[in-house]
């Protein structure tokens, strides 16, 4: 789906629409419990199709998901899902034999004002494309983990429990809304650089549920994290994730701010790489720390088994601890 632009940063976009295209697909899901639409992405020939959790659990089990592609429609079936990290695979039962296939693009090389494209399928209008550019990186944001309750675009201000999913997410202006979740956020060159899965909104006379539709605030999860978990589930159905092995809270020093750990559990890779209670964490491989959410989001960006670096306050102290991160339970 990748296209030569002369201009990255002046980009041809109906060029890079035509590319990605027909890589990106409409979902619809019928269950017992309700019904509920999202977008999704095609991203080998086997038909393998990378989407939400949320988009595809919420209906419960036995549900029926049909795919649309331009003009056709497919049954497919769910290879696994991730609520931890809202992603799920689906593929398709019948694939036709010339489906065009999303690249991965490199998340890593995003930066801050890069133009980029979403994809999907809003309100049930497939084949809508918006143009913004990368608002923030790193962002941590927490939404509600989706089982078989619901099928609806998940929200920012979701209630923080222990079924919850952070992530490091890129935050973007190019509209996103209800139906966008599960579909592309692509480059300039139409490489796939994210998963739109969430939008903020608006509290509502002080409640936690807001006005839904974009406000020029919308997350995907970077395609580094993506890949990852797609390539577990495709392999395993199952998905390992990272762990530190600490408990942590929003912490400070004098103006410093960062996650200050309350608590190391015995044997994990934070007491092995030498954390200690009190330690404050503000920077995990060059990038900033700013609290306890910020630390759990950028943790769970990694795979299990890298090697990370992080920058630690103790006392007077400035430390650089490397940790090999374990698996969660």
């Amino acid at each position: 789906t990748q296209e030569t632009q002369a201009s990255a940063n002046s980009p041809d976009w109906t060029a890079t629409a035509a590319a990605i295209k027909d890589a990106v697909v409409a979902i619809k899901v019928e269950g017992s419990n309700k019904q509920g639409q999202g977008s999704g992405v095609i991203i080998d020939a086997k038909g393998h199709i990378v989407t939400n959790n949320h988009v595809v659990s919420g209906a419960g089990q036995g549900a029926k998901l049909s795919v649309t592609i331009g003009d056709k429609t497919y049954s497919a079936k769910v290879v696994g899902t991730d609520p931890s990290t809202d992603l799920a695979v689906l593929k398709l039962e019948n694939p036709p034999s010339n489906l065009t296939v999303a690249s991965w693009g490199d998340s890593s090389k995003l930066k801050v004002g890069h133009p980029v494209m979403a994809v999907g399928n809003p309100l049930g209008l497939s084949d809508t494309v918006t143009t913004g550019i990368v608002s923030a990186l790193n962002r941590p944001v927490t939404t509600q983990a989706v089982n078989d309750n619901s099928v609806d675009d998940t929200n920012f201000n979701s209630q923080r429990d222990s079924d919850v999913v952070v992530t490091s997410a890129i935050q973007t202006n190019a509209a996103i809304n209800p139906g966008n979740s599960g579909g592309a956020l692509v480059d300039s060159s139409g490489a796939l650089v994210g998963i739109t899965s969430s939008i903020a909104s608006l509290a509502s006379n002080g409640s936690s549920s807001g006005q839904s539709g974009n406000i020029g605030i919308g997350f995907a999860i970077p395609s580094a994290q993506v890949k990852s978990v797609v390539e577990q589930l495709i392999a395993n159905g199952t998905v390992k994730h990272p762990q530190l092995g600490i408990r942590a809270s929003n912490g400070t020093s004098g103006t410093q701010l960062g996650a200050k750990v309350e608590d190391v559990t015995q044997g994990s890779a934070a007491a092995q790489a030498g954390l200690q209670k009190g330690d404050l964490i503000t920077a995990i491989d060059g990038t900033p720390v700013v609290g306890s959410e910020s630390l759990v989001a950028q943790v769970r960006s990694y795979e299990v088994g890298k090697e990370v670096t992080l920058k630690v306050l103790r006392g007077s102290e400035t430390l650089e601890l490397k940790v090999t991160l374990g698996t969660a339970n």
